[in-house]
C-alpha cells in the first residue's frame, strides 16, 4: 500500500508537470494554441483523476483494515 501511495503521489506531481509545460510552451499560432490547451486540460484532468484514486484507495484501505487511524496524541 505505501508504495501505490508513493507511485500515486509521482503521478500527481508529473501530471503538474506536464501541464506547466503546456502552460509555459511559446505560442506560434492558432493551431498550435488549442495543442496547448487541450494537452493543458488532459494533464489537469489526469491530476483530478489521480487525487481521487488515491483518496479512493485510502478510503478503502480503511474500511478492509489495511492501515488505522492513529490520530493525534494530547499533550496532557
Amino acid at each position: 500500500m505505501t508504495y501505490f501511495v508513493i507511485l500515486a503521489f509521482i503521478a500527481i506531481v508529473a501530471s503538474l508537470g506536464s501541464a506547466l509545460f503546456f502552460m509555459m510552451r511559446r505560442d506560434q499560432g492558432g493551431a498550435d494554441a488549442q495543442a496547448k490547451s487541450r494537452g493543458m486540460v488532459r494533464a489537469l484532468a489526469l491530476r483530478v483523476g489521480f487525487s481521487i484514486l488515491l483518496f479512493v484507495c485510502i478510503l478503502l484501505a480503511w474500511k478492509l483494515g489495511y492501515i488505522h487511524p492513529t490520530g493525534i496524541p494530547s499533550a496532557r
